[in-house]
């Protein structure tokens, strides 16, 4: 980011100057100029790919298609047989699994116009491009974060009452209780040693909410990151470390939440009482479009139905026993995150080697600026500018077994965290 800056301080002159001769000599962009939007584009993306830090990198493949090809080696079994004197043993061969995936790609832009370039006190291009930037790596770490919490291998925080745990086997019984705590970061890191998951640099690494972090450094054995016996190479958003774990935290941590049920309530209430298993629910408190909710989980009595049709004032799922429920009672919250509609955090713990993606560098990434009057016949009168960025992207999750999700609720931010 300091780059960024610096380089902007050392050549607004040299734009002034730029400026001038293009439009004197024509629209072509100087090779200077182009390299130094590239090199901003790619620095204020690079800062948003938190998720992106840990993979295995693989580059864009020039001309060889849309597959990329990831390698997931086998370990070796223990070599427990002794050897013979003079006797050349049979030795071992590499078990590589290879993974396919297809790269996809993404982009936007942005248009201005010649009157905003005259009178606009600001370099608006390179304005553009820092938004633009920030854009990019967002929404390449979101591709990136969706493909690893999509991982089967997944830990619930227990629910605490006083000294007792109760354990939790489902997303919607997470509560307020089932909080992140270093002991089951320890009971996690158990599991990733256990599975004899590499560490990267020596530890491993979890991604996880600030509404987390915030619940985590509250436990009493927490260890703040002053505590570092090495504070330099920290990685982009490092907190702190505990159990052999160092935390990343990032407002792109996954949250599962769902959206209000009506336009104007979260809930709503049942109209009609319910025993057993039901396929219609009637219901009022709140307002909904006719199918608004089909597609969508709700919750009742902590069990979690789909919806596929509803109107006004019923919904229709499928087959389901809800329990007993009271007409004008009973409340239905939104399915897709924890107990009664709470939002639940993802945190991600990764051992070396758990995934793979694609670099953002060597063509992965690329910015894309348009002078007045480069479209010929579609901007005749040289009124419109645009600049933008186009990028190749995939990711897949290489070795399960590395990579660990927990779900987790937050006593204090869970009932008003939204689902990003």
């Amino acid at each position: 980011m300091k780059k960024v800056l610096t380089l902007a301080r050392n050549l607004i002159q040299y734009f002034a100057v730029q400026t001038t001769l293009l439009d004197t000599l024509g629209n072509d962009l100087s090779p200077e100029m182009k390299t130094f939007y590239d090199m901003t584009l790619l620095d204020y993306a690079q800062a948003a790919l938190v998720h992106d830090q840990f993979g295995q990198k693989r580059p864009i493949p020039k001309n060889g298609g849309k597959k990329i090809e990831f390698r997931a080696f086998t370990p070796l079994g223990k070599a427990l047989v002794a050897l013979t004197e003079g006797v050349t043993p049979d030795g071992n061969i590499l078990d590589v699994t290879k993974i396919e995936a297809e790269v996809a790609q993404y982009g936007d832009f942005i248009v201005q116009s010649d009157i905003l370039e005259l009178t606009a006190i600001d370099n608006t291009i390179l304005e553009a491009t820092k938004l633009l930037g920030r854009q990019a790596g967002l929404t390449l770490d979101t591709i990136t974060r969706n493909v690893l919490v999509s991982g089967t291998n997944v830990m619930y925080a227990p629910k605490v009452s006083g000294d007792t745990e109760t354990p939790v086997t489902s997303r919607a019984a997470l509560d307020t209780t089932a909080a992140l705590t270093v002991d089951l970061v320890e009971q996690v890191v158990a599991e990733l040693r256990a599975q004899n998951a590499p560490t990267i640099n020596g530890d491993y690494v979890a991604i996880i909410h600030p509404y987390v972090a915030y619940d985590l450094m509250r436990d009493p054995d927490w260890r703040d990151p002053h505590k570092y016996v090495d504070t330099t190479n920290l990685y982009e958003g490092e907190i702190g470390k505990i159990a052999g774990v160092r935390f990343v935290q990032t407002t792109e941590a996954k949250i599962f939440a769902g959206a209000d049920l009506a336009s104007d309530s979260r809930t709503l209430t049942l109209s009609a009482n319910i025993s057993g298993a039901v396929t219609s629910i009637s219901f009022s408190g709140g307002t909904v479009a006719a199918n608004a909710l089909v597609g969508r989980k709700i919750m009742i009595n902590g069990v979690v139905a789909q919806v596929t049709a509803n109107t006004n004032n019923s919904i229709t799922v499928a087959s389901t026993n809800f329990g007993s429920g009271t007409s004008g009672t009973t409340k239905i919250y939104p399915g897709e995150g924890g107990a009664n509609g709470l939002a639940v955090f993802a945190s991600l713990f990764i051992g070396d080697g758990a995934y793979g993606v694609t670099e953002v560098s060597g063509g992965g990434l690329q910015t894309i600026v348009k002078q007045k009057g480069s479209a010929g016949t579609a901007d005749p009168l040289d009124q419109r500018s645009s600049v933008g960025w186009k990028a190749l992207k995939t990711a897949e999750i290489l070795l399960p077994t590395y990579l660990i999700r927990v779900e987790s609720c937050s006593p204090r931010f869970s009932a008003n965290a939204k689902a990003n």
